[in-house]
């Protein structure tokens, strides 16, 4: 029989776990606040306006994840050879996250320009007025086009940030986004709303904002590193060439692509059953947009934890830890992601009813957000136990297992389950919300099979 101690760390353990993890979950939750308030101011000019937004962003959620997917294959490896003490093979992985994430950004941009119009259109299909969808879609694509000038500075950023983030330097990250978003936070309020002297620009003034601050927050992350070249010697030199051995790029590829993979396709899947949901009707996609800025929020506790499962786990790995210390270590991690969701679930189920009514909307769409939001603080505990159990498979590289888990799963049952009911039933959106989230419930028990497994335990600094 398990003991209940067994789960619990000594302050030691929460010491290391939080100093990876609190600046992550600053920086996350900081950008997410900005991203609130951003989303509330747009919502003041009009629901038509937010609207649009939220769509566009949905679009570039599934490059944001795609980026993310680019440096996170290679950024397995960085944390292990961080682990093992091995600069010039950290060097390498940043090298390969940037051609990466590069190529990546010009092909989505080009992706975006011809067909911007065409995706945004496939969240209006639902009941509403005429009129209100051919307004949401040309703000919608207004604001897709100038935050297309922002995705080099984020692949950019998020090249560095991993990287830095795999090394222990979290701080760096944390400070640059904090910057960003203030700098965001200010511009959204001088060029929505047009103050001091500026130009009221609306939905195009947001969209602005967030570029320039990601530039600014490139700037800060990038020159630290350069700067303190001393604590992070693997970026010296890292510009004289772009050259990656040829095993480490077939090791990278191997591990990455199945990652880069699962990102797009767990986005697109996301992307897929919000325009599910989006049938029910335009109030809908109002409401969505609500509940899901305030989920968000609440969201950074786990995501943090996740990402600090796949550092630490990584690290101990390289370093050559035992399975048995290996072991007990992501038990105590997962467990703290989960208690912590408890807590953070209950406080966003207790402002449900108050937070909607910040925004400047039809009582309809604030009554179904406020539902929505509970239904999202109820799932909260499952999923932080799934996206840490996802981290701690990708963290010894098994990637492929990780696209079958995450995105294999999404889409052989959650999308088939959206599709299904939103087609082919005058299913309300309450339940078929419910159910589309309860579906992953039957992931907790494919994440508890896998874990007790324990082939996810392996060195990848060792061997070809």
């Amino acid at each position: 029989m398990l003991k209940i101690k067994s789960f619990f760390g000594d302050r030691a353990f929460y010491r290391r776990v939080f100093a990876v993890a609190i600046p992550i979950m600053i920086q996350n939750g900081i950008t997410n606040f900005v991203s609130l308030l951003d989303n509330i101011m747009v919502g003041q000019v009009g629901t038509v306006q937010m609207n649009g937004v939220a769509i566009a962003n949905q679009l570039v959620f599934v490059f944001n994840l795609c980026i993310f997917g680019a440096v996170s294959g290679a950024g397995i490896f960085t944390a292990q050879f961080y682990g093992s003490g091995d600069q010039e093979g950290i060097k390498h992985t940043f090298r390969f996250k940037l051609i990466s994430s590069l190529a990546l950004a010009a092909i989505v941009s080009a992706v975006f320009v011809f067909f911007g119009p065409n995706l945004i259109s496939l969240f209006l299909q639902g009941e509403g007025e005429p009129d209100a969808a051919i307004a949401s879609l040309g703000f919608g694509y207004e604001y897709l086009l100038i935050m297309l000038v922002g995705m080099l500075p984020f692949a950019i950023t998020n090249t560095y940030s991993s990287t830095l983030r795999e090394t222990g330097q979290t701080v760096v990250p944390m400070v640059g986004g904090i910057t960003g978003v203030v700098v965001n936070l200010a511009l959204n309020y001088v060029l929505i709303f047009g103050k001091f002297g500026a130009p009221e620009l609306g939905v195009a003034g947001a969209a602005v904002a967030t570029v320039v601050s990601r530039y600014v927050e490139l700037a800060i992350i990038a020159g630290w590193t350069h700067k303190n070249s001393a604590k992070n010697p693997y970026i010296k030199g890292a510009y004289r060439s772009l050259h990656i051995p040829g095993r480490l790029v077939r090791r990278f590829f191997a591990k990455g692509t199945p990652l880069l993979a699962n990102e797009f396709l767990w986005s697109l899947g996301v992307t897929f059953i919000n325009q599910c949901y989006s049938t029910c009707g335009q109030v809908v996609v109002s409401a969505q947009n609500i509940s899901t800025t305030i989920n968000n929020l609440a969201s950074v506790v786990f995501l943090a934890l996740g990402v600090s499962v796949g550092i630490i786990i990584g690290q101990l790995l390289g370093a050559g830890e035992s399975e048995e210390v290996v072991r007990d270590t992501n038990k105590k991690l997962i467990t703290t992601s989960v208690i912590s969701c408890l807590v953070f679930g209950g406080l966003m189920a207790s402002v449900s009813g108050v937070f909607p009514l910040i925004y400047n909307t039809e009582p309809e769409v604030r009554h179904l957000a406020t539902q929505l939001i509970c239904i999202c603080a109820v799932m909260m505990p499952m999923h932080a136990f799934v996206h840490a159990s996802y981290f701690t498979i990708r963290s010894s590289g098994q990637t492929f297992v990780t696209l079958l888990f995450d995105s294999g799963y999404m889409w052989g049952a959650c999308v088939p389950v959206a599709f299904v009911l939103s087609a082919f039933t005058d299913m309300p959106i309450i339940p078929l919300y419910s159910i589309c989230q309860g579906v992953e419930a039957l992931k907790v028990l494919i994440a508890f099979y896998i874990l007790k497994k324990g082939k996810w335990i392996k060195n990848l600094t060792t061997g070809d």
